[in-house]
């Protein structure tokens, strides 16, 4: 990613967030594009929206909790994040997995888990 600085709306963040919850209490997953078309975001989307996930996983790992990112996945038959998304929770110190492993993806699915069954504080 650039050294350009990429921002969504407040209004986008709290989107982002109430989307995520929705999607942990359903007890589902939320594809990148299903959540790029509902928080509408302006080019570079998908640049934009990684970089909001990137900075929600952040705090995620600094407060102790599950990453949140975890359920956002590729609409690819994978099911999985983007490689991005493990090498963000490995740069944070939450997965010690390389990305496209095995362990990777082991390590997904347990953190989908986690987040599945952890509660959320309202503000982040």
């Amino acid at each position: 990613m650039s050294n350009r600085t990429l921002r969504i709306s407040r209004v986008q963040w709290q989107a982002l967030l109430d989307a995520l919850e929705v999607t942990r209490r359903e007890r589902q997953l939320l594809t990148y594009r299903s959540l790029l078309e509902r928080l509408q975001l302006t080019a570079p989307a998908m640049l934009t929206l990684t970089s909001a996930l990137e900075h929600l996983a952040a705090l995620d790992a600094k407060a102790g909790r599950p990453l949140r990112s975890a359920l956002v996945i590729s609409q690819s038959a994978s099911r999985l994040p983007r490689t991005g998304f493990f090498e963000c929770a490995h740069r944070l110190g939450c997965c010690a997995a390389e990305p496209d492993s095995a362990a990777a993806v082991s390590w997904h699915a347990a953190e989908v888990a986690r987040v599945f069954d952890f509660d959320y504080p309202e503000a982040t």
